[in-house]
């Protein structure tokens, strides 16, 4: 037909390039109709239309590249553009998306209604990280991040990759790295036993532990689902890394001798972290039998067993709850930081099997440490995710006191200190770890607000969108907490680890009082209790 056309001159004012022009433009018109109708029934079409998100990418490297190709492909957001300081980068575009410096951000949230900020900086230090979000602080806006770049290896970025800040970030707190030579000399090819290991802290200390390569890891827990969490958890660690650690779950309570006891005979472990106990601080408030049980006598169990069994090192998960308690827990924390001190010595007497305080071998091959700190940013009884799931149901967060301060540490730091001052023990020694300054938990609960890009609704006010409420001091709960008893704190090889100087009992002394303690507690006699407590613990204040 386009042939005859352009042959054909018959037809007057129809010129011969409409043989041309006329496929030209019906293929084009074809063509754009199918796209828009596609595009339009497609997935990204859909989300395209209802998506009112409008993203800023903090940080124009190859990280915030990608992730402006995946934002492209699914439409989830619409790029405002990029951050980045790099003067080479600014005023130029990245695939037709402007770059800003960071002195522009302000105006061009407001002039734009940028609601969202991502951070595409997974090779930044720390220090940097933590002044870029406090520069966006006061925004009304959303800060996310992208994982750190090992996460990021395989080289390609998608929206599912977008997170909340971590708590370092609320945190502002730069970790000082372990010692990885002093901690392989301690772990590796060695049988390595955690108790409580599905905890915040223990399941934490297990992760860093596997990779120092032990040749055996047990894993004690009393929660089955815990223990079957943190046990998968690990065999896929192990899997990825390709780690040869065996990995030995097993139920139990630390408060069962017998089991324990069968436990260490049967796998003859060499260093132990105790970090089974109960630690809300109200929950033990209410059950202070309970709470005697498991944590002071649960204590001596493991010590009793590490001692019978020559077990090398023995590592005490303490709290600065346990100094100048106002709780049962603080106190009963600090008698089992007693009860090691006093076995810490070079011979302790034996007693009869019928007696409350069960025996202990005569001679002591056993070096026993405890480590004390602060509050865990993340942990299962942490503010941190309590502040988080009330502000996804839309408020109020709830604050205690207005004046409360806290010492906290992130999960993974705490772990990492506690392996370096337990390598570092020479035995009796209480550890002290550098929490840094104290932080107001109203002032953690704004950062989580305004991180959030929301707005805190002050008391009376009718604006701002997420209130705080005051909910009072729980029973047994102290304004500010302490790390030491004593004064002078003793510096380590290590600078965020101290050592500290306590006072303790020798063990014939402690023996009848624990006797009369864990008679007391059997029977659930919370004045008994208290009254041997305020008798035994230094500072013991109840509530």
């Amino acid at each position: 037909m386009l042939l005859a056309l352009l042959l054909w001159n018959q037809w007057p004012g129809i010129p011969r390039t409409i043989g041309l022009l006329q496929p030209l433009i019906f293929l084009v018109l074809v063509g754009t109709s199918r796209a828009l109708v596609r595009f339009w029934l497609s997935d990204a079409g859909r989300v395209a239309r209802q998506s009112e998100g409008r993203l800023l990418i903090y940080g124009a490297g190859s990280a915030g590249v990608q992730t402006a190709t995946a934002i492209g492909i699914t439409g989830q957001y619409k790029l405002v553009g990029f951050i980045d300081d790099d003067d080479a980068k600014m005023r130029r575009s990245i695939n037709g998306a402007p770059v800003f410096g960071p002195a522009q951000i302000p105006d061009i949230v407001a002039r734009h209604q940028v609601t969202d900020i991502l951070l595409a900086l997974p090779r930044v230090t720390r220090e940097r990280r933590n002044s870029i979000i406090e520069s966006l602080r006061g925004l009304p806006v959303h800060i996310r991040t992208l994982p750190a770049w090992a996460d990021l290896a395989s080289g390609r970025v998608t929206v599912r990759d977008f997170r909340e800040l971590d708590v370092e970030d609320l945190l502002g707190r730069t970790a000082v790295p372990p010692d990885a030579d002093l901690l392989a000399r301690e772990l590796t090819g060695q049988v390595v036993l955690v108790s409580g290991a599905g905890g915040s802290i223990g399941s934490e200390l297990c992760r860093q532990i596997v990779l120092q390569r032990p040749r055996q890891l047990l894993l004690v827990e009393h929660s089955e689902f815990a223990l079957y969490a943190i046990h998968q958890e690990l065999q896929a660690l192990c899997a990825a890394g390709e780690l040869s650690t065996e990995l030995v779950p097993l139920l139990g309570s630390v408060r069962n001798y017998p089991r324990m006891s069968a436990l260490f005979k049967r796998y003859r472990p060499a260093m132990v972290y105790h970090a089974a106990a109960y630690k809300h601080v109200p929950m033990v408030e209410g059950n202070a039998g309970e709470g005697i049980v498991n944590n002071v006598f649960g204590t001596l169990n493991m010590a009793r067993a590490a001692l019978e069994n020559s077990v090398a090192r023995f590592v005490l998960i303490s709290t600065d709850k346990a100094v100048r308690p106002t709780n049962v827990m603080g106190a009963s924390k600090r008698m089992a930081e007693l009860v090691l001190q006093a076995l810490a010595g070079d011979r302790a007497p034996a007693f009869d099997e019928g007696t409350a305080v069960p025996g202990v071998p005569q001679t002591n091959h056993t070096c026993f440490t405890m480590v004390r700190f602060g509050n865990v940013l993340d942990s299962s009884g942490s503010v941190v995710p309590l502040f988080r799931r009330q502000l996804a149901e839309g408020g109020p967060l709830t604050v205690t006191h207005a004046e409360v301060t806290r010492y906290f540490m992130t999960i993974p730091e705490a772990a990492q200190l506690v392996l370096q001052a337990g390598a570092m023990a020479v035995g009796g020694d209480v550890f002290v770890l550098d929490m840094g300054a104290p932080v107001k938990i109203m002032d953690l609960a704004r950062r989580v607000v305004e991180l959030s890009g929301l707005t805190v609704r002050e008391d009376g006010a009718a604006t701002g969108d997420i209130a705080i409420h005051i909910s009072g001091l729980r029973p047994g709960e102290k304004l500010y907490e302490e790390l030491l008893i004593g004064d002078n704190p003793e510096p380590t090889a290590h600078p965020r680890i101290m050592k500290a100087h306590e006072p303790c009992l020798p063990w014939s002394e402690l023996t009848p009082e624990l006797q009369a303690l864990g008679a007391a507690a059997q029977a659930d006699d919370v004045a008994a209790i208290k009254a041997l407590l305020k008798r035994l613990v230094q500072g013991y204040q109840p509530g």
